[in-house]
């Protein structure tokens, strides 16, 4: 649901904070994922630059996953997203889609997400036949420079969409000791 009013020229004005915010919102959600379902908790460390290809680290359950969040609106029409390659030297990199719906009656954004990587403790797919990215803004000549380090993944190399549940045990394979419902 889309808020009453909203201004889509937000954000794209607001890009930095509603990433930061959808980060935390993952966060918040993954944290809640393993201590109330499985009565367990999960090491989150994160990046405090992304030149490294990831912007967030998670171990549980002994496997760890460097992680590089992308977001769009769950309605929109994105159809790739830019990856780093610096990704591929990490021993278990990934990618997580963030898809976002704003909830008009609870004021809070609601996630679900697409899933770009390997199992748990193998290394990203190759990225070696994917496009080179180039810069979304054109240099004082008119032209879209490479970005030599970045390359496209099609929405269609991602999984299809999935809830929180199925995105960790993509991430960290079946988890154990399911906390039972009081």
């Amino acid at each position: 649901m889309i808020l009453s009013g909203h201004d889509a020229t937000a954000d794209y004005r607001e890009s930095s904070f509603r990433e930061k915010m959808l980060e935390h919102v993952f966060i918040s959600e993954v944290l809640q994922e393993t201590w109330l379902r499985h009565g367990r908790t999960i090491e989150v460390l994160r990046s405090e630059v992304d030149s490294s290809g990831y912007d967030l680290v998670l171990e549980y359950n002994g496997i760890v996953r460097h992680v590089q969040l992308k977001g769009s609106r769950a309605d929109s029409a994105t159809a790739l997203q830019k990856v780093n390659t610096n990704l591929a030297e990490k021993p278990s990199g990934c990618v997580v889609w963030l898809l976002y719906r704003q909830n008009t009656c609870l004021y809070r954004v609601e996630l679900a997400y697409r899933f770009f990587g390997s199992g748990p403790g193998h290394p990203l797919p190759s990225l070696g036949k994917y496009k080179v990215a180039r810069h979304t803004k054109a240099n004082a000549r008119g032209i879209k420079a490479e970005r030599p380090a970045h390359r496209v993944i099609p929405k269609v190399d991602f999984s299809h969409e999935m809830d929180l549940t199925e995105l960790m045990e993509r991430l960290f394979g079946p988890i154990p000791h399911p906390r039972m419902p009081a």
